[in-house]
């Protein structure tokens, strides 16, 4: 009797577990061209071709991207970059997204990114910025860390700008970090769409 009481406890224990494993799944990252909107339910045709369907948050955040100059990117300012690493360890940036001070400490810190193979994301406060022959080098300090990240001439810099719900069209390029509930669905807070010939880059 006292085998088969300890033995349905540890079932219920292992049952009351599997949620709170559904909830902490890692989120998951969309890129990809919108296939179609349909009340708060956005299909997008991912880079290697799969459908996914997500369902929006109501409200849902909607924002674009707009380009913004190297040469803004000053101390104190507060940044993201994806980045690919050279043979020589050294961090070179794919792409640098320029946080508004409302998202300040958002992501911070230095972790693996799928941008493309190999990619890491560093989010953090620009410590120093020194101008090189080409493009800059950037100091980001996270945490109590630090990198320091080489931005090409080629690089896209971008910042966040506003947009609207019906600015996610069929067409339209988007990134969004989605989490995926125990059934296997996907619910985003916020997207971030391609306009003005700008598209994400990350």
């Amino acid at each position: 009797m006292k085998r088969r009481l300890l033995l349905a406890t540890a079932l219920l224990a292992t049952a009351a577990t599997v949620p709170v494993l559904a909830q902490t799944a890692p989120p998951t990252r969309v890129r990809g061209t919108i296939a179609g909107l349909e009340g708060n339910t956005l299909t997008v045709t991912s880079r290697d071709g799969q459908k996914f369907e997500i369902n929006l948050k109501d409200p849902v955040t909607v924002r674009t991207v707009k380009k913004v100059e190297l040469s803004s990117i000053e101390p104190n300012s507060y940044i993201g970059t994806a980045t690919r690493t050279g043979a020589d360890g050294k961090l070179t940036a794919i792409e640098v997204l320029v946080f508004p001070e409302a998202m300040r400490g958002a992501g911070e810190g230095h972790y693996a990114w799928d941008l493309e193979p190999g990619s890491m994301m560093t989010n953090g406060t620009v410590k120093g910025a020194v101008t090189a022959a080409a493009g800059r080098e950037l100091t980001i300090g996270f945490k109590d860390s630090s990198k320091v990240v080489y931005v090409p001439p080629e690089a896209k810099i971008v910042t966040f700008a506003p947009a609207a719900k019906d600015d996610l069209k069929p067409g339209a390029k988007v990134f969004c970090i989605a989490t995926k509930d125990a059934e296997g669905k996907l619910t985003a807070p916020a997207v971030t769409v391609g306009k003005d010939g700008v598209d994400p880059p990350m």
